[in-house]
């Protein structure tokens, strides 16, 4: 067994409800998105993340809008929608239950 193809896995579980408490503090662009997401080292490149954000829209999670740039093509931003905040509202619910349960399995203690 591959521990790299696990540890992948382990982080794909978490993308979505991590992209979308990004935007519970208000929209942003691609390359934010995956700068805060390489930042906290969840190591996503550029063709998993647009798949992604388009699964979302189309779950009418997130919204858009383009904006022209002066220093290229227009570029979009995604904002979460009210059925995005609801649904990140009782993901979180689900991540902080979850996470207790792991931590008492494994008898390890939740950083904060």
């Amino acid at each position: 067994m591959n521990i790299e193809n696990t540890k992948a896995q382990m982080r794909k579980g978490v993308l979505e409800y991590c992209i979308l408490s990004i935007l519970k503090d208000g929209e942003a662009y691609t390359s934010d998105i995956l700068t805060r997401l390489k930042d906290a080292k969840l190591l996503v490149v550029e063709g998993t993340i647009y798949p992604l954000l388009t699964r979302l829209k189309n779950a009418e999670l997130l919204s858009y809008r383009w904006e022209e740039s002066t220093s290229g093509p227009p570029r979009k931003y995604y904002a979460l929608t009210q059925k995005g905040t609801l649904f990140l509202t009782e993901l979180t619910t689900t991540w902080s239950n979850l996470q207790q349960a792991v931590s008492k399995v494994t008898h390890t203690t939740p950083k904060k």
